[in-house]
This record gives structure tokens, sequence and C-alpha cells, in this order.
């Protein structure tokens, strides 16, 4: 019954779009950065985080690359594409001090869900309640677009955590998942096969799960060479440094994960393909606690404020509006039917209660 539900969507939504895309947007590129907290992107390091020995080991080195005397200045210096790119081109939402706040439908607070919640636009916390590699019954986003004659082929996804394979359900659809340890798997370049040996050379810091720089050249090179229309690149370091209690490494992750997306953003303006054609799209899974002084460490059901998270587009169809600043309330929900939205396509799902396009990100009527 699944499977006629997903394929009367797929040809109710083609039938209903041909001939009507109001968007200049043609790729769509999807990013998540595990756990990363609202208040870092909005507000830069902590000081009572930052200042406290317990969860920085260089205190002197940690406040020269984080600490500045505003928030607007801290922010900018762990973010700068973030703060001198998307907020002056594109739209940042999120920032709970000014009353725009994003959160998760799911009640999980954390990362199968999360990803669940934002590749299928809905969340389904049956079925998704744990971080176990099991295959995911529900359809999502990826294979929808890539189920469109023109996709076909043209979708891909890498990421640093080793369970994407399962949450996409690559077995299903066959999209093509490159996760975790995973070498290139076909007809390697020189920076690929250099990268297939260093994966395994260097420090194994979370078991299966990749280092998020290979992550990234891995990603970049596959864009390079297979000019994908949608492509996800999933990063998990910043998740895996706060549950360490590392707040120094987890704010350096973040900044060179900034420093990724704007090498991968500078890359699409020159290319023809890509310029001018190309939404960004920048997220979470979940956010992390902020009660007490080890709250940010964890996230999940019992930790108050982990469903709290944000959204950042960046694209040709966006109006430059930067940080929101009006109240609002988004969902999570909402971003897989708002990626679909910008190549032309209403997605909705499978079956289930699917979240709104995000009217804001685009003119999509």
């Amino acid at each position: 019954m699944k499977k006629l539900i997903f394929t009367s969507v797929v040809l109710l939504s083609v039938i209903s779009l041909s001939g009507q895309k109001l968007t200049k947007t043609e790729n769509v590129i999807l990013i998540t950065l595990d756990g990363m907290r609202w208040q870092e992107i909005f507000g830069g390091a902590e000081w009572r985080l930052l200042s406290n020995k317990k969860f920085v080991r260089d205190s002197a080195r940690a406040m020269t690359r984080a600490w500045a005397q505003t928030p607007e200045a801290r922010r900018e210096k762990l973010m700068p594409f973030f703060w001198q790119v998307i907020a002056s081109q594109g739209q940042l939402h999120g920032n709970r001090n000014l009353g725009n706040k994003v959160n998760t439908t799911n009640k999980m607070w954390f990362s199968y869900p999360g990803y669940n919640e934002i590749l299928t636009g809905s969340a389904d916390d049956e079925h998704i309640n744990s971080n176990d590699p099991n295959d995911n019954p529900n359809r999502n986003v990826l294979e929808f677009i890539e189920a469109q004659n023109e996709f076909k082929g043209k979708v891909a996804a890498f990421t640093s955590w080793e369970t994407f394979p399962w949450i996409i359900n690559s077995r299903r659809n066959g999209i093509p998942v490159n996760a975790g340890l995973m070498k290139t798997k076909s007809n390697p370049n020189e920076p690929e096969k250099l990268m297939d040996e260093l994966m395994f050379q260097l420090p194994n810091i979370s078991g299966d799960t990749r280092l998020d720089a290979l992550t990234f050249h891995y990603a970049f090179e596959y864009l390079k060479k297979n000019r994908p229309r949608v492509l996800y690149i999933s990063f998990d370091e910043t998740d895996h440094f706060a549950h360490g209690g590392e707040y120094d490494h987890y704010l350096a992750s973040a900044n060179y994960i900034d420093g990724f997306i704007g090498t991968l953003w500078a890359y699409l303006q020159t290319e023809t393909q890509y310029k001018g054609r190309t939404t960004l799209v920048i997220t979470t899974d979940h956010g992390r606690g902020n009660k007490n002084d080890d709250d940010w460490r964890g996230h999940g059901s019992k930790v108050p404020d982990a469903d709290q998270i944000w959204i950042a587009i960046l694209g040709p169809d966006t109006p430059a509006l930067g940080e929101m600043k009006n109240e609002q309330q988004l969902y999570q929900n909402q971003v897989a039917r708002t990626v679909a939205a910008f190549l032309g396509f209403d997605y909705i799902g499978d079956g289930k209660k699917t979240g709104a396009v995000i009217q804001s990100a685009g003119h999509f009527k």
C-alpha cells in the first residue's frame, strides 16, 4: 500500500507542477550539523562554558579563537560564512531570543528521529525511536526527487555517521550513500585514493563514524566529478565533541564546517550548472540542553530544550532577509517539502502529515 501511495504522490506532483516551475533553483544541497545548538549559531561561544576548565583544556587558545565582547562579534568569529554571506544574502531562522523559533515535532530529540523528520517531512515516534541501524520504513524527499525523470542518477548523500544507509534506506531506493568508513566505490581519482588511505591512518575518535573533513572532501570530489542535482552532506563532530564535554573542540568543529560550506559555495559560483541555480538548506537533527552547565552535553526527551533547532537557507529564490527577527514558529518537518518546492515539486511524503513549505524561503506560488 505504501508503494502505491508514494507512486501516486510522485505522479500527482509531476502532473500538478509540470510547466509551472516558478523558481530559479535547479540544484539543492542539504547540509546538517549534528547536534549544533542554536545558542552558538546566534550568539557564538558562551562564556560560562568557554571559561569552564572542565570543558576546555587550553583556555588561552580557546579564548583567542572564539571570544569577543558581543554576541554579534562572537558568532561571526565562530561562523564567518554564516554571518558574512548567509546573513546578507539568505535567511537564518531560530534565534529564540528574538521570538523566532524552530522546533522538532518528534518527541525523541536525538539523531535518527531527527534525520527521519528532516528527510521525510514528518515525525514517526512509533517506528523511529532509537539510533539502531534499521531500514527506515518511511520514504524520503531524496528518493521522491530521484524518482523524477530529470533527476534519476542525480541524487547522492555523503555522511560522517555510518547509520545513514539505513536512515535513507538506500537498499530500497538505490540512492548512493557514502557513510562512515566507506571508501570511494568506483573509479577513484587521486584525491579520493589519498582519502581512502588517510581514513584508516588518522586517529579514530568515534568508531565507525568518519571525520568530518574527510566527509566534506569526499562529497566535494563527487560533486566535481558527477555533477549531482541534489546532494546531502551530514557532519557529525559537533555532536561527538559535545557528548564528550569538549567545548573547545565543539566550537572548532563548527568553525571549520562553516569553512567547508564557504568553500563549497565559492566553488558553486564558478560553475555554470550551479551558479545562480543552487540553493543551500542547512539545519540540525536536534538541539541540546541549556538549563545547567552540564546540560549542553546531552539531548533526548528528558533534556529540556533539546527540541530547539535552527534552519539556514541561501540561494537564488530566497529573499535576503538575513537573521529573522520576527516572532515565528517553524518546524523541522518543513525542511523536506521546502527542498522539493525549490525544484518545483510538491512533496507530500508517504501518506503521513507532512510539514508545510517555509513560505519566506522563496516565491513558490
